[in-house]
């Protein structure tokens, strides 16, 4: 099955858009083939700012209408709590809340990124998609990770490059309380380092200390920029210390 053959026999759609490279592609994809599509993106303390940015960027680029749905994740002691499970209540609050949305726009179906790359034996999210009747179109019609990227540069879609990107919750470890603080800091940090040339990074939190791990390729340059990283981080952080495993990054 091919995603014009998808949208064939689903011709209404609700995307659950991210703003990131999967999503970005299926949002192109329905525009092109579905009669009817409407992206919804969930604005929480887990998103960064320029996610939503994004997510409005290629909206309008694509000529699709994009819907907010505002969730305070942290009012659900089960999110907040931070433990091994909190991916699945999280994804499932938050594709509850866009479900609703959907439905009263008179949407049947809701449809979100997942590719034929991603494991569901990692993503604990997944089972709350499967629970809600979320349809992935990527991983239906086998689209693997790198294939997503490829078609998302011939369509030209600003986003065929951007490294995936993790909710803010992923750095803080589990078991750890989440707070709108700890995010807000980590968001802070994360934007600090992208502004210095950084990419597919991550700042996480570890007692207080930030934790920077970056690919391999970028160490010299956190050498160079190191009088900088520190200047805009040990003010927020008690220490900032680098993982000498280097972050692996996406196959291509």
């Amino acid at each position: 099955m091919t995603l014009k053959q998808f949208f064939q026999a689903n011709p209404e759609a609700a995307v659950a858009f991210s703003g990131g490279a999967d999503s970005a592609y299926l949002l192109y994809a329905a525009a092109r083939y579905a009669r009817r599509v409407r992206a919804y993106c969930a604005r929480s303390p887990f998103q960064p700012a320029f996610e939503w940015e994004d997510a409005r960027r290629l909206a309008g680029e694509l000529g699709v209408g994009l819907r907010a749905v505002e969730l305070d994740v942290l009012a659900l002691p089960e999110v907040a709590a931070n433990p091994p499970e909190r991916c699945y209540h999280c994804k499932r609050a938050v594709f509850s809340a866009i479900s609703q949305a959907a439905r009263a726009d008179g949407f049947p179906l809701l449809i979100d990124g997942t590719n034929a790359s991603d494991d569901a034996a990692d993503r604990p999210g997944m089972r709350a998609l499967e629970e809600l009747s979320v349809r992935s179109p990527l991983r239906e019609c086998g689209l693997t990770k790198g294939e997503v990227r490829r078609l998302s540069k011939e369509a030209g879609l600003f986003t065929w490059d951007k490294p995936a990107y993790a909710c803010l919750a992923t750095r803080i470890p589990a078991g750890e309380e989440i707070t709108r603080e700890k995010l807000q800091k980590t968001e802070a940090a994360e934007s600090l380092l992208f502004s210095l040339g950084f990419s597919d990074f991550r700042v996480r939190l570890l007692g207080g200390r930030a934790m920077i791990q970056l690919p391999e390729g970028q160490l010299p340059l956190l050498l160079e920029r190191r009088g900088q990283v520190l200047d805009g981080l040990k003010g927020k952080y008690s220490a900032v210390l680098l993982d000498l495993e280097p972050r692996a990054g996406e196959p291509r």
